[in-house]
């Protein structure tokens, strides 16, 4: 079983691991390789500042995955609405000719409203149920 990696913050120990997947507006085949390969580095922008580390990262023409190493003094909410609008707004205004052909007027989103987060690594789910059931006190 690989070894978790725990990262060191101010008066916490942690390793939280988040798989988050946008999808465009529409499910619309919008971006190329060379928007996905500009959309990483905007989303390394946005997550160092914020203590967080892009893991991994992959797109297809309508949705992206991230792999983000997230730091606990985040609200992931903030967090995920500023990765959504710096990369829309980079995207838009570097990739404008081949974005208006599939949205148009400056308000239109790039992005659908909905994302998917789900944790991962570390230990299932069951091991750490019984973990925490056999520790001294019992169960509430």
């Amino acid at each position: 079983m690989p070894e978790i990696t725990m990262r060191k913050g101010s008066h916490v120990v942690f390793s939280i691991h988040l798989h988050i997947v946008f999808v465009t507006k529409y499910r619309r085949q919008v971006f190329t390789k060379m928007m996905l390969d500009r959309m990483a580095q905007v989303f390394t922008r946005v997550l160092e500042p914020n203590k967080c580390k892009l893991e991994e990262f992959n797109g297809e023409p309508d949705h992206v995955h991230l792999m983000v190493s997230f730091h606990p003094d985040n609200n992931l909410s903030d967090l995920i609405a500023s990765l959504k609008s710096a990369s829309s707004r980079i995207l838009r205004k570097e990739f404008k000719a081949e974005i208006s052909k599939h949205y148009w007027g400056e308000k239109a989103k790039l992005w659908h409203d909905s994302k998917c987060i789900v944790s991962c690594g570390g230990a299932p789910l069951d091991q750490v149920k019984q973990y925490i059931e056999n520790q001294s006190g019992g169960r509430i």
